[in-house]
């Protein structure tokens, strides 16, 4: 961790496990929410019970700019974000942009698209906390929790995966009723719960077998 993430972990907002600085409002329920935070000169912002679900609430709210409020470029979720009566909203914009990798404030996002939103709450947290103090998984979880997983590239990362490990069971469980299928005649003589039981665990040695032999697999 290099001195500028080690500086983020001593932020306001990574204690609050709230690295978007989101204020608290009763009105909102946010999922993780404990209430506001107990330090602070006035306490003003949301206190989370892990940064994944503060991670989220930023998510969320970013995602509400686009639905609700339109917002498509950096300029107009920054604006929104960090308004300027209480921020130096160009300057925040520049850096988002530079931290993007984009020519401007005026590259046009989706928010619901896991290669726009990633950057954008990565470059938020950045400039929030003055630090990027979070591994990838952190910030992957968190935009799983709202909605938006990382994108599944290879078989391998599947075979790691609560959803990838279903879709490959299945997979293997038809592959293996149709590979027994001829043999499935030839058990017509013995009593059809024997047959039945032969079936199912064929079938179970091969799933054991290809989730064992995709999670195994380079990535």
């Amino acid at each position: 961790m290099n001195d500028r993430a080690t500086k983020a972990t001593q932020s306001r907002g990574y204690r609050n496990k709230n690295p978007g600085n989101i204020d608290w409002s009763a009105a909102n329920k946010w999922q993780g929410q404990i209430g506001k935070e107990t330090t602070g000169n006035p306490p003003r912002f949301a206190a989370f019970e892990t940064h994944e679900h503060g991670i989220r609430a930023l998510a969320v709210l970013l995602t509400t700019y686009q639905d609700r409020h339109n917002c498509r470029t950096i300029r107009q979720f920054i604006q929104r974000w960090a308004p300027s009566n209480e921020n130096n909203t160009d300057a925040y914009v520049s850096q988002v942009a530079r931290a993007m990798k984009v020519e401007s404030g005026d590259y046009i996002l989706d928010i619901h698209e896991y290669e726009d939103l990633r950057p954008l709450v990565e470059a938020i947290i950045t400039h929030e906390l003055g630090g990027q103090p979070y591994p990838a998984s952190v910030i992957d979880e968190g935009l799983r929790l709202a909605g938006v997983p990382k994108p599944i590239a290879t078989a391998g990362e599947a075979a790691k995966t609560t959803t990838g490990k279903g879709a490959i069971t299945v997979a293997a469980a038809a592959s293996a009723a149709a590979t027994a299928a001829p043999a499935i005649q030839s058990l017509g003589a013995l009593p059809q719960w024997v047959s039945v039981a032969l079936v199912i665990g064929v079938a179970a040695v091969a799933v054991a077998y290809v989730l064992t032999k995709r999670a195994r697999q380079p990535v």
